[in-house]
């Protein structure tokens, strides 16, 4: 999956997230600490990547 792709299910998960918290249907708690839940898949697993070196 591309850089772009990933950015993109990352926005798409927190954007339903907040629709969810909105709408009750997840408790305000669960939706405040969301983000904190999806930091994993923000940083990448090779740390050469993350650093710019090939």
């Amino acid at each position: 999956m591309t850089r772009i792709q990933e950015a993109l299910c990352l926005a798409t998960v927190l954007l339903a997230i907040a629709v969810l918290a909105v709408f009750d249907v997840i408790p305000e708690q669960v939706a405040r600490f969301a983000p904190l839940a999806v930091v994993p898949w923000i940083i990448r697993r090779n740390p050469a990547c993350a650093t710019g070196r090939a």
